[in-house]
């Protein structure tokens, strides 16, 4: 199945999911991951590697984190060749001043968000999902 590339339906179809669990990220400069670790995320940059993890995963293998945030996966399967989709997102939270680190997977666009601005965030998603005017970046 091929992603959607539209805008337009990207926004409709985006349907916004708030996990309830909390992610951290950690980094291992000798790119390493220590065991007990099982990362929704991975990448490797010339610093180390960096994990996104469960915070409780943190906490019980004792490893250095920051940014504490809840996870906003856009369900609509969309295609890694759309044009426009997460910078349309990325500019209606930074307009409302909501941070957010985007990683595109093979079928979804997943954000994290700071815990305490999560809630809005997916208000506003879910806002933005049921317009019926394109979101102007």
């Amino acid at each position: 199945m091929i992603g959607e590339k539209d805008q337009v339906r990207l926004q409709q179809l985006m349907a916004p999911d708030l996990r309830p669990e909390t992610y951290v990220y950690c980094t291992f400069p000798d790119h390493r991951l220590p065991v007990g670790l099982a990362p929704i995320c991975t990448f490797t940059e010339s610093e180390g590697l960096t994990a996104i993890v469960e915070f409780s995963q943190a906490i019980r293998v004792q490893v250095p984190y920051i940014f504490e945030a809840k996870l906003i996966t856009l369900t609509v399967h969309s295609s890694l060749e759309a044009i426009g989709f997460l910078a349309m997102i990325s500019t209606a939270l930074a307009k409302a001043g909501i941070p957010c680190n985007a990683v595109a997977a093979f079928h979804h666009d997943h954000l994290f968000i700071p815990v305490d601005r999560a809630d809005d965030a997916f208000s506003l998603l879910n806002a933005l999902s049921q317009s019926s005017a394109p979101a102007v970046i």
